[in-house]
């Protein structure tokens, strides 16, 4: 009778332990991958009892070598199932090891596991596209993100060009007109007439002036050097040119032949001979834009 207890304890343990206590099993399909082949890797663990489990988060389970495709987790009828698809995308061995999952409090370990990666391709090997190119067609707006900056980049070349042809052919011809020319001319008489060098007798000081805004004058408005030409070579050239006529002609060379002989006090002017010859360079510049229309009409310009 005792012996018939004993019995029936030791197989109730047994049923008991067969019943409440949990399985844990793993398997990998495949020990030997060929480069970026997917693998798979499995999970079970059986005999739950409404026990939960506690694992590394999806995606995350495997080490840093395996690029996890796909990972998931089902529990039905105390069993739980965590199926992981892989791939390697470089030659060697690599190690699955040893994993633990919580289990109630409780940690149980799977066995580690050794993946072989080879490179099966060779030279011969055609290469083919996973999937067919798709063709998406672009509309206007498309187009206009991809190409936008390279096109306004292009558009501000063109600006840029169009304005140094404008500036080269007009804002010079606007800047150094005769009209241009001859008031700003006016205004520097009218600032020298504004320092009373005539009132004060201060001859040289109003010839020295007086013949340095002729001359710039006569340079830019007539296209002659006569900034660096001496008295009696640009009286020369006044006299074989058609640019000046005889009357402006007279006035330049006289004023000028009459302020280089002050500048070396040959000859000492009175006070009527300095407005003379003022008022004579005035009128000079106010005529010169009919000598350039008349060089213009014998030009043919």
């Amino acid at each position: 009778m005792r012996s018939f207890k004993k019995i029936s304890s030791v197989v109730f343990l047994f049923i008991s332990l067969a019943v409440f206590s949990q399985t844990l099993g793993s398997n990998l399909d495949k020990t030997t991958l060929a480069l970026g082949e997917i693998g798979t890797y499995t999970v079970v663990i059986s005999g739950l009892q409404d026990k939960t489990v506690q694992a590394a988060p999806v995606n995350e389970l495997l080490p840093f070598h395996f690029e996890e495709i796909k990972d998931s987790i089902s529990i039905a009828k105390g069993k739980y199932t965590r199926v992981i698809e892989f791939a390697i995308f470089e030659e060697g061995t690599f190690s699955i090891p040893v994993l633990e999952f919580n289990i109630g409090g409780e940690i149980q370990k799977t066995i580690p596991y050794e993946v072989e990666v080879v490179n099966t391709a060779t030279k011969e090997d055609e290469i083919n596209d996973i999937r067919k190119n798709k063709e998406i067609p672009l509309q206007i707006l498309d187009y206009w993100e991809m190409y936008k900056w390279y096109i306004l980049a292009a558009l501000a070349v063109i600006a840029i060009i169009f304005l140094i042809i404008m500036f080269r052919k007009y804002g010079r011809k606007v800047k150094t007109s005769p009209v241009v020319n001859t008031n700003k001319t006016l205004k520097e008489l009218d600032l020298l007439r504004k320092k009373k060098y005539i009132e004060n007798e201060d001859y040289r000081s109003f010839y020295v002036e007086l013949m340095d805004i002729s001359r710039n004058f006569i340079t830019t408005q007539y296209r002659i050097p006569a900034d660096v030409l001496l008295t009696d070579d640009l009286i020369e050239v006044l006299r074989n040119t058609n640019r000046i006529s005889k009357e402006n002609e007279k006035v330049i060379e006289e004023a000028f032949l009459r302020g280089d002989m002050v500048k070396f006090a040959k000859i000492f002017p009175t006070s009527s001979m300095m407005e003379e010859d003022f008022n004579a360079i005035r009128n000079f510049v106010k005529r010169s834009t009919k000598d350039l229309e008349l060089e213009q009409l014998r030009t043919g310009v």
